[in-house]
């Protein structure tokens, strides 16, 4: 399989005057193309930190992350965002939908970001929505929604550019059992299109159905 995402030796540690505090050390893995990871490890252990500079959200104190073969260390902010809208897709445990616009413009966000124009994003948002059984629910908004179909939409969004990997925080935190389990099973289905998906989750149940395991402690994987 083609590698989606490396990461080599990856620190970070944060200043607060005199005190220094390093949350990463010296994280390396890979991601395959396709391939559906957990992230497991207790509260504080740094896989929020670990997401967020996989993610180009933050710049790790040393270390390099390649998305899709092509390095980000030494990026330009510019280039850095390029890379976040065309090649990443995330997931959150809190939904992160835009509350004042409906499900099928929340969707269409990160296609007109990319360039697509207004049709074609609009087209290409009813497929995806109706990938993940929402289409008769494109024109609601967000307050309208039950946990579940918040997060449908949310995958809906992650999706609809065809990113080479998503990031997934927690993304049945909030759910049911019943309903966490049908959000994962349509995570899983993204990596029938060779999307990589890595989930940092608390829950083992949640684990079972990936590829493999990561586990997190004291800012190493074990």
């Amino acid at each position: 399989m083609d590698l989606a995402l490396k990461a080599r030796d990856l620190t970070k540690t944060f200043h607060n005057g005199v005190a220094e505090s390093t949350i990463l050390r010296g994280i390396s893995l890979d991601l395959q193309r396709g391939e559906f990871v957990a992230l497991m490890g207790p509260s504080g252990c740094g896989k929020s930190t670990l997401l967020n500079i996989l993610g180009l959200a933050e710049l790790p104190t040393s270390g390099e992350v390649c998305i899709g073969g092509a390095s980000t260390s030494n990026a330009s902010q510019h280039t850095l965002q390029t890379f976040r809208r065309e090649k990443l897709g995330y997931v959150f445990q809190q939904f992160n939908l835009l509350s004042t616009l409906t499900v099928r413009e929340n969707v269409m966000v990160p296609l007109i970001l990319n360039g697509t124009g207004v049709e074609g994003a609009e087209v290409v948002a009813e497929e995806v929505l109706t990938r993940v059984g929402l289409l008769d629910r494109a024109d609601a908004m967000p307050f309208t929604l039950s946990g579940g179909e918040k997060q449908r939409v949310a995958i809906a969004r992650a999706v609809a550019h065809k990113p080479l990997v998503i990031l997934a925080d927690e993304p049945t935190g909030s759910l049911d059992s019943r309903t966490g389990a049908q959000v994962l099973e349509l995570l899983r289905e993204q990596t029938d299109l060779g999307i990589a998906i890595l989930m940092a989750t608390h829950s083992e149940a949640a684990s079972a159905g990936c590829s493999r395991t990561l586990h997190m402690r004291d800012g190493v994987l074990e």
